[in-house]
């Protein structure tokens, strides 16, 4: 596999690694990344780079200005951990007890400083302005809808927008990228159920609320085996039953908690509505009383062709013709707010740890490391991307 990794990149290879190892080992989480904060902000100031902080809450957004008047290129990078306590034996390992940087946050920081670190002496030769952002809580969070509360994608208006992420599921010195939908729309509901309670010796006259979820658990995998195009991802997972007070009585209250996910709008809206049908009918058939709760998470994450077409081209020259379609999971992203405003792509860096298979180091698992040398292919690709479009 040929890669061409950017000169100025492999001349800062030590710089980003250790500016990764530094952030895996002090993380923080969501809306709580003060320290995360001080320490973007101070690598963006000895840059000569704008930096303006507390935007969405722990944010920070640099601008980095050309020499001429032209378009803003927004580049974001995530900057939470995860409440996982880090089984990882190594030297940098999270020094913050039962928080770490289980997804890869601390890589898209060290690739987004090490991009910001090359294109600030390239500033004389831009024609239009950067905009670093530094985003706090995507896991769950959606620290991007705070950022754009607070004016991030203006003042300079962003004209398109590009997120990274590293995938172990991708190997090492690959691209993956695709137009339109990439990330699913990531919601989760619960559901409580109101029967009779009675003894289990006397059944009669009850309104067993273990049966009746039961019922929903099963009719609820009908809404992607039979309601839904299987060319359309779609997932109904219960993830959670809560019920029952002993081995011989009929449970009264049961609740159950799930996740739906969906690759397109239009079955987003189907799953919601089909539960409500199957949960009007079961409570017909059973004389029981159900409540859905549904909590819309962050929506679709739909990529613009023509920036997945810049993007391609700019990570062609990286990585010659690995470049392809990613391994697409239906996780949630809260980029897609980003590109619910302006046009843009998220990408991902091939990062499967060297020597173990793209699937046994998954992300957001108490041993997750990556492949350090896929931050230099990141940064390579956002150093080539920028100097492609300014």
């Amino acid at each position: 596999m040929t890669i061409n990794l950017r000169t100025e990149v492999i001349a800062i290879e030590d710089e980003i690694i250790a500016t990764r190892r530094h952030l895996h080992q002090h993380p923080e989480l969501g809306f709580e990344e003060f320290e995360t904060a001080k320490f973007v902000a101070s690598r963006l100031e000895e840059l000569g780079v704008t930096v303006k902080t507390s935007v969405g809450k722990t944010g920070v957004v640099g601008v980095l200005q050309g020499a001429e008047p032209g378009p803003t290129i927004g580049l974001r990078a995530d900057m939470d951990a995860l409440p996982i306590q880090e089984t990882n034996d190594l030297p940098f390992k999270s020094e913050n007890e039962g928080v770490m940087h289980a997804c890869g946050h601390d890589g898209h920081m060290a690739m987004l400083l090490g991009a910001a670190r090359i294109l600030s002496g390239k500033r004389g030769n831009l024609k239009g302005a950067i905009k670093f952002i530094f985003q706090p809580a995507e896991e769950g969070g959606g620290g991007s809808r705070h950022m754009i509360e607070d004016g991030v994608l203006k003042e300079p208006d962003v004209n398109e927008i590009y997120g990274i992420h590293v995938w172990n599921y991708q190997e090492f010195g690959t691209i993956g990228v695709k137009d339109g939908s990439i990330m699913a729309a990531a919601d989760k509901f619960t559901i409580t159920i109101k029967g009779k309670g009675g003894h289990g010796a006397a059944p009669q006259g009850t309104v067993d609320a273990i049966v009746v979820a039961s019922q929903l658990v099963i009719n609820f995998q009908t809404i992607v085996s039979r309601n839904t195009n299987p060319l359309e991802s779609t997932v109904v997972s219960i993830g959670k039953i809560e019920g029952g007070d002993s081995f011989n009585i009929i449970a009264d209250e049961v609740t159950l908690y799930g996740t739906a996910r969906s690759l397109t709008e239009e079955n987003r809206q189907l799953v919601i509505q089909r539960m409500n049908e199957i949960i009007d009918g079961v409570a017909k058939a059973y004389g029981a009383e159900i409540s859905l709760n549904y909590e819309d998470g962050y929506p679709v994450t739909v990529n613009t062709q023509a920036e997945v077409e810049k993007l391609s081209k700019a990570a062609r020259k990286i990585v010659g013709e690995n470049v392809g379609t990613p391994y697409l999971s239906m996780g949630g992203e809260d980029f897609s707010y980003y590109l619910e405003k302006v046009p843009g792509c998220f990408f991902f860096v091939g990062s499967a740890p060297e020597d173990k298979e793209p699937m046994s180091v998954p992300h957001h698992c108490s041993h997750f490391d990556i492949n350090e040398k896929a931050l230099l292919v990141g940064t390579s690709v956002l150093v080539q991307l920028v100097e492609d479009l300014l």
